[in-house]
């Protein structure tokens, strides 16, 4: 059975500047067999309503601005599975969470930056599903169960976000040992609770959570740990770290 993963994927530069979280993301598909496919939440796909990506061959969406042509240059061209996005939906959909198909989507910086790293050869089926923001961390949890059977199948189930993210409090010059207590502190409290398996908490982390708006002024980036951890088991630390002061780039696994 393979693991559900929650991967910060912090900025598109990873991409190209990998840091010490790009190494760790090798040494984690290293340690894995090679996936059947790929289901992902990025927080880059926020919606109404829940969509499964259904596009049989999605482009490399550059959903950016303001970093190097060489960024631009980057293409991720690992299909589509139209037949498990079916698969995805009808889960869903037995669980009380109707979906749709999208047909057209392409893959956005939150699906191709982490995956580039872990797979290069991007020869791994790769099917999104949506991100319906506004509903929170427990429809994310729930999304999560629905699909975590897909685990026995080979299919890896992955959540992209970021465990902090306030891009206007980053230091874009600091360095990695660089951290703002604020941020390390809302990161302990979460890896806390997800070691306690106290879900109550977590779904409630906006009020109990030390820091928790300053860390998230909006919760997209937080959403897709709640996706993973539906999805998984027993939860581990992959990898600590921050960037730019604040950016937290943990990486989390369960199962």
């Amino acid at each position: 059975m393979f693991p559900s993963l929650f991967i910060s994927h912090g900025s598109p530069m990873l991409a190209l500047e990998p840091g010490d979280s790009g190494p760790a993301l090798v040494r984690l598909a290293a340690g894995m067999p090679k996936p059947r496919a790929i289901v992902i939440v990025s927080a880059h796909w926020e919606s109404q309503d829940l969509l499964v990506n259904g596009n049989p061959q999605p482009e490399t969406w550059h959903d950016f601005g303001g970093f190097p042509a060489a960024l631009f240059a980057v293409q991720y061209p690992a299909p589509g599975l139209p037949e498990l996005s079916l698969q995805v939906a009808a889960l869903l959909g037995a669980a009380g969470l109707p979906a749709r198909i999208d047909s057209k989507r392409p893959f956005d910086h939150g699906v191709w930056v982490p995956l580039s790293l872990m797979y290069p050869q991007a020869d791994i089926p790769v099917v999104q599903v949506s991100l319906p923001s506004r509903q929170g961390p427990a429809l994310q949890t729930k999304v999560g169960r629905a699909l975590a059977s897909l685990r026995d199948e080979g299919i890896l189930v992955i959540g992209s976000g970021s465990i902090t993210h306030n891009l206007r409090e980053l230091d874009w010059h600091a360095g990695p040992e660089s951290v703002e207590p604020w941020a390390k502190e809302f990161r302990d409290w979460m890896i806390d609770k997800l070691a306690s398996n106290n879900e109550a908490a977590l779904h409630d982390y906006r009020t109990l959570a030390p820091h928790a708006v300053r860390s998230h002024p909006s919760d997209e980036h937080l959403l897709p740990l709640y996706f993973a951890r539906g999805a998984g088991g027993e939860f581990s630390v992959a990898h600590q770290g921050f960037t730019m002061g604040a950016l937290g780039m943990d990486i989390y696994r369960f199962g």
